[in-house]
């Protein structure tokens, strides 16, 4: 008798969308809309934001080029558990390194990796401006915010690209959810 884990057991179910880009760019706001429209379709879902990773799982860590791959890695981590348990995983990380989203793709495993650039423009994300951090690096140089005093290496061959600014957020949700259906990764 051949006993089946749950790595097996879920091989090709779940999945991790792992949307990046700019501070303000609305990263989070996709990941919360498509995880509705997966909880709709009666599929188990977590939201993985790097913002509420900060205040426990990652609270340790900085803003440091090291950190920020180390909070990657760990969210890349906790995605690929959650896969294997039959839960898909929406990250919503600034994730800054071509480096860093590499070794998430190979953690969670490429067959469930959906890398999606949310690439909303640098001057639209200093207009939202939600949590006010690009007004704070503007006032304090030594401040490293991704895309304006700290750099941001874009995706060069992602699976979705997302300009929020460019596609509302209706559509931009219809847009992953094709994806994933169209590759039947659903």
């Amino acid at each position: 008798m051949q006993i089946e884990t749950l790595s097996n057991k879920y091989e090709g179910a779940a999945k991790t969308w792992w949307l990046s880009g700019l501070p303000g760019a609305g990263k989070t706001t996709l990941a919360m809309a498509l995880a509705d429209r997966l909880r709709a379709h009666a599929l188990p879902v977590c939201v993985l934001d790097g913002d509420e990773l900060r205040k426990g799982l990652s609270r340790d860590l900085g803003f440091s080029p090291a950190d920020r791959e180390e909070q990657s890695r760990r969210t890349a981590e906790m995605a690929r558990l959650l896969n294997s348990n039959g839960i898909y995983a929406v990250v919503a990380l600034v994730s800054p390194t071509i480096s860093g989203r590499s070794l998430a793709r190979e953690i969670v495993g490429t067959r469930r990796f959906i890398e999606t650039h949310v690439a909303t423009p640098l001057h639209v994300c200093q207009q939202r401006d939600p949590k006010g951090w690009y007004a704070k690096a503007l006032n304090d140089p030594a401040l490293q915010l991704t895309g304006f005093s700290a750099p941001y290496e874009a995706p060069v061959c992602p699976d979705c690209v997302i300009d929020t600014n460019q596609t509302a957020l209706p559509d931009a949700i219809n847009q992953l959810f094709s994806y994933a259906r169209e590759f039947r990764t659903l």
